[in-house]
């Protein structure tokens, strides 16, 4: 304990001291006020110790020096780095620390100064002493009530600070404890801003090295590098959304020394699907500090299997639309490893990251799309360029529109997945489709059902859509030649970003539109010459064979009726003239035959035909084994249809005969079903349908396309499903019809036949 001075207790100082010093109060508050963002704390404490040592030694006839030791209210304890002095000269007490049952500790338990000269039962710190000092205060720095540090000051006289003494030293500390206090939430504003500009550099130079990555496996790795180094964690997975499966596959994982460890399992999207699987159920991010409590103890999966972690923090990769891209988390051994700002730091990470993801997908769509348009079918490419979309932009429905050639004004559908109908009739004018091909610019509709130039409100609305964008096709020469639209099912505003990557893959629609026109024409081209040489072939070989058919079999009721008129004795023969006349009936009728069959190559005149009649006439041609039962619904109310009536006759005894064949020898029935169906677009328009179901073994799904063409056969399998198919198919084609095979019930199959109803007026004439 420092020995009390011998002077009178508190006796008052002279005026001019008091005056003296309550101008270096004032300048000091005047400079303590000053003290804003720009001045350190360290810079606040020289202040501070200065203007004490000015205050109670203003002429240094005491041998002043103060010092001042900031409190750490988080650890409840001194920060002995703190220390700042004045007065000391060249000898500092280094070493004087606070101790926990020490004069500072003392002041601030008391809230008060605790003077040396007035307590017998504290000892102040030996090193004062030894440095010479002999009388000695300590002021508790206070605001609110709570510790910011302490003020100690030593005098090397033996002195008792008078009454003005203490009452400036009482204002004073006052004064420094809000310096204190302010400095250090200057400072603390200085570190967050510090701490954002850091983190947003970091961000910047993350996104120009996660942007610069060509491969979506570069940008994933790059991704969760820099996250794991902007978080300071130890490991970190990567897991993207596999929108076919619905399930999160684990794409990424880094911070493991034995890749084998971790855990490879694909994630279900749902609240007990481990944290990941959580995450991506309520696109939100969580920030766990100890994965052994409750609810996340129970779903936690570990991403490596011999390593405990103990913090987690997740966040969802939200892309166009709100859709689900992935999660990305990063995990630590370390209790309470992450808090909110690095939360925010992961999820500002998210935003670039998505967009580097989505660019990296875009480029790996296009090279895919680019390598395969000379290899796939321009169907293939459309099929292949919407499910593209559709996943890039989170949507659910798209569509490949084409101007119809035929009819210029028009809109075809050419492709479109899911439940779209494959055509799906439009007008280029005044419909929001048109719109976008007729200016040549992407147009977007926030509201389908209250937007005008929607042509079929009630298919929006039965296909759940809401929103829509649609960029034009336009080829290299500036043609357009239809537009690319997706639809949303629910409200959503696209974004350029969005625009530009339809724009991107529309360009290659356009480029598969001409490859298709072009191969549409090669193939056309072919059909024709095809179908000229076989009508050429048969032609002459069916007029050859006519005239000697004739010749020969027409000259046999002759040479009959000859040998009867030159044996009139047969004629009473009760074997011979019945074999004759068969004979001659046999000939009359394979010479009718040969006739009809010459309706193949005839020319096709169009108009209003009975179905029930052309049917019957085909019923009464074919020979029905008994085994077979052949029955026939809704012909009779069927309106006339326009086709050639030989010709439609031919096309329904071909496919009773086929289904004869593929019935063969075992026990089957043969069901002919009409009806008139609408359109499923154009409600104005309806077609007539005709059914011819077997209960046959059915006709395999390789064979249903090919079936059609001329020169397939599989006799093997199929007996006559070939060449009188190929006839079939283009009668029902030049009709304006068409003809599809599908599956009936178990076994069989039903060849569909629709074609187009007589006018009205064509009915009546």
């Amino acid at each position: 304990m420092l020995a009390n001075p011998p002077e009178p207790l508190n006796e008052p100082r002279d005026p001019a001291y008091v005056q003296s010093t309550l101008a270096i109060l004032r300048d000091a508050g005047a400079e303590i006020n000053r003290i804003g963002p720009e001045t350190s704390l360290g810079e606040a404490l020289q202040l501070i110790t200065q203007t004490a040592v000015r205050l109670i030694d203003p002429d240094g006839v005491y041998g002043a020096a103060a010092v001042i030791y900031t409190y750490d209210a988080t650890r409840n304890e001194f920060d002995p780095d703190s220390r700042v002095s004045a007065g000391e000269g060249q000898t500092p007490s280094i070493g004087d620390t606070p101790r926990p049952q020490g004069v500072g500790a003392t002041a601030l338990a008391r809230r008060s100064r605790v003077l040396s000269y007035e307590e017998s039962d504290i000892t102040f710190h030996p090193l004062k002493y030894q440095a010479g000092f002999r009388t000695a205060a300590c002021y508790p720095l206070l605001v609110a009530g709570r510790p910011v540090g302490a003020l100690y000051i030593d005098l090397r006289a033996r002195h008792r600070f008078s009454t003005d003494e203490l009452f400036v030293l009482d204002t004073f500390v006052q004064l420094a404890a809000v310096a204190i206090y302010n400095t250090r939430q200057f400072e603390g504003i200085n570190r967050a801003l510090q701490r954002k500009v850091d983190e947003l550099e970091r961000l910047q130079q993350a996104s120009r090295l996660i942007s610069s990555r060509a491969s979506l496996a570069d940008t994933l790795h790059e991704i969760l590098n820099t996250a794991i180094e902007l978080i300071r964690a130890e490991y970190g997975s990567f897991r993207l959304l596999d929108k076919r499966t619905g399930l999160l596959q684990p794409n990424m994982v880094a911070g493991g020394d034995e890749p084998e460890e971790t855990n490879t399992e694909s994630l279900e999207i749902g609240e007990h699907r481990g944290i990941m699987g959580w995450v991506a159920q309520h696109r939100t991010a969580v920030c766990i500090a100890d994965l052994s409590q409750q609810p996340w103890a129970d779903i936690y999966l570990p991403l490596h299997r011999g390593r405990a972690m103990r913090s987690e923090l997740v966040v969802p990769l939200l892309g166009s639309g709100g859709g689900l891209e992935g999660v990305l988390n990063v995990e630590s051994p370390r209790l309470n490893a992450f808090d909110a700002s690095d939360q925010r730091l992961l999820e500002a990470l998210a935003t670039p990251a998505v967009i580097a993801i989505q660019e990296a997908k875009l480029l790996d769509t296009i090279q895919e799309i680019t390598g395969q348009l000379i290899l796939r079918s321009p169907d293939d490419l459309f099929a292949l360029i919407i499910d593209r979309a559709c996943d890039l932009l989170n949507v659910p429905h798209g569509a490949i529109w084409e101007i119809d050639r035929a009819q210029p004004q028009s809109l075809i559908m050419r492709a479109a997945n899911h439940d779209l109908p494959p055509r799906y009739p439009m007008a280029l004018h005044h419909s929001l489709i048109g719109t976008a091909i007729l200016a040549r610019q992407p147009v977007a509709c926030l509201d389908l059902m209250s937007d005008q130039r929607v042509h079929y409100p009630d298919l929006a609305q039965q296909m759940g859509w809401i929103s829509a964008l649609v960029v034009p096709l336009v080829t290299r020469d500036d043609t357009p030649r239809g537009a690319f639209a997706v639809y949303s099912t629910e409200s959503r505003a696209f974004s350029d970003w969005d625009t530009r990557l339809l724009t991107s893959l529309a360009n290659h629609a356009a480029l598969a539109l001409q490859q298709a026109e072009a191969l549409e024409l090669l193939k056309l081209a072919r059909e024709r010459q095809a179908v000229a040489e076989t009508f050429a072939v048969l032609g002459d070989i069916a007029a050859n064979l006519l005239h000697r058919v004739n010749n020969l079999i027409g000259a046999i009721p002759v040479r009959i009726q000859g040998i009867l008129d030159k044996r009139p004795a047969l004629q009473a023969d009760s074997y011979v003239q019945p074999a004759l006349r068969d004979v001659e009936d046999s000939a009359r009728a394979a010479m009718e035959i040969a006739r009809e069959s010459m309706a193949y190559l005839r020319p096709l005149r169009l108009q209003p035909t009975s179905v029930e009649k052309c049917y019957q006439t085909a019923r009464a041609r074919l020979t029905l084994p008994a085994h077979v039962e052949l029955s026939q619904s809704g012909l009779a109310a069927l309106p006339p249809v326009l086709a050639g009536e030989e010709q439609l006759r031919l096309v329904l005894f071909n496919l009773l005969e086929n289904a004869l064949d593929a019935i063969a020898d075992r026990p089957g029935h043969i069901k002919v079903n009409g009806r008139v169906i609408a359109d499923p677009i154009d409600h104005t328009r309806e077609w007539v349908e005709i059914a011819v179901v077997d209960d046959g073994p059915g006709v395999p799904a390789a064979y249903r396309e090919k079936i059609f063409e001329p020169d397939f056969s599989t006799k093997a399998s199929l007996q006559k499903l070939g060449f009188g198919l190929w006839w079939t198919k283009s009668l029902a084609q030049r009709f304006g019809g068409s003809i599809v095979v599908t599956d009936a019930a178990e076994p069989g199959c039903a060849f569909i036949v629709r074609l187009p109803p007589a006018p009205a007026l064509e009915r009546t004439r």
